[in-house]
């Protein structure tokens, strides 16, 4: 039995692969007891990452379909056998009796709203589908004008997400998604009714991510004396003026306030020479920090750098991990408790 994974598909090689697998065995093409193909033999195969073949087994056998036996490898349960269930890890406290009464739930309440059982079957298919491909990747969309906002965004999302992020121009968005509609777009929440429009039509998801509050920020800036510069170094422009109408509602004209992207050398010098203290984004410092080095000789005292350390709020980034289905209510919950323990 070979098995083949269409590329161009908008269903992810896993769930093509999961498929063929289980048609495989309900063909009894693999009996029961039959030994699977080892993670490598299947890469080999297929083309996929030996890492993706592993959680399709891992799938599998949470599914009672196979069993792994240590040192040995995975065989086709025999179905005839009892099995004790393996409850996912954010059920793990939860007793069988609950998950089991939570399904036949699910299902008598489409039977009780008039669906036959292949209609429920259909339908709860195609939601679980269409969850898998919003986890598929994550697309960051804002204008092209402020696509620095974007790459803030992918910044402090790549290291805590499980799936590929890429950075895409709203304007680019409707041709990106017309070759591929998996995955999630996420945008800022200034954007998000544009991007929505564009997302619906593909039928993907959007989600707005929220800003830090930028508490310790703000609270530095209110106890600066007056007639202080400030400097505000940003890779997004959309930022810029944000924290400009912010600042001047705080302090009116009491401070000085100037601007610069880190990338336009001639005005950050400019910025670093005029002002007492500089506010940056992580990826703005190490250019402020070279551009200081570098002109040392011609500062008459160097600016006080505070660098932002995240954009995004805390609270956001769960979020949009419990919306991709990489954690569930129970996992939140323990790392929000290990983080205030932390």
């Amino acid at each position: 039995m070979r098995f083949h994974i269409q590329q161009e598909s908008d269903i992810p090689a896993s769930t093509q692969l999961y498929n063929q697998i289980c048609f495989a065995i309900a063909a009894r093409h693999y009996p029961p007891g039959h030994r699977l193909p080892s993670t490598r033999q299947l890469a080999m195969q297929t083309g996929l990452h030996r890492n993706t073949i592993s959680k399709v087994y891992r799938q599998l056998e949470n599914d009672g379909v196979v069993e792994a036996m240590a040192g040995s490898g995975i065989y086709v349960r025999d179905q005839q056998k009892p099995r004790e269930l393996k409850v996912p890890p954010g059920l793990r406290n939860r007793l069988r009796p609950d998950i089991d009464r939570e399904v036949r739930q699910c299902v008598d309440g489409l039977l009780n709203a008039g669906c036959t059982l292949q209609q429920a079957r259909e339908l709860l298919t195609r939601e679980i589908d269409w969850r898998l491909r919003c986890g598929a990747r994550v697309l960051v969309s804002t204008p092209r004008e402020d696509i620095g906002a974007s790459m803030l965004i992918a910044e402090e999302l790549e290291p805590v997400l499980e799936v590929p992020v890429e950075v895409v121009p709203m304007e680019e968005l409707e041709a990106v998604l017309e070759s591929s509609s998996n995955g999630t777009v996420v945008t800022s929440r200034y954007f998000l009714q544009t991007v929505e429009e564009v997302a619906q039509r593909f039928g993907v998801r959007a989600v707005a991510v929220d800003l830090n509050d930028f508490r310790h920020e703000l609270d530095l800036l209110k106890e600066l004396r007056a007639g202080s510069c400030v400097g505000l170094v940003s890779i997004s422009p959309g930022i810029l003026r944000a924290a400009e109408v912010i600042l001047h509602s705080l302090r009116g004209n009491e401070l000085l306030v100037m601007t610069a992207n880190p990338d336009v050398g001639s005005r950050l010098l400019a910025l670093l020479r005029a002002a007492s203290h500089v506010l940056c984004d992580r990826p703005s410092l190490p250019l402020v920090e070279q551009t200081l080095r570098q002109n040392r000789a011609q500062l008459m005292r160097l600016p006080q750098v505070h660098c932002a350390q995240s954009y995004l709020g805390a609270a956001t980034i769960d979020l949009l991990r419990k919306e991709i289905g990489l954690i569930g209510p129970r996992d939140s919950r323990l790392e929000s408790e290990a983080a205030q323990a932390g």
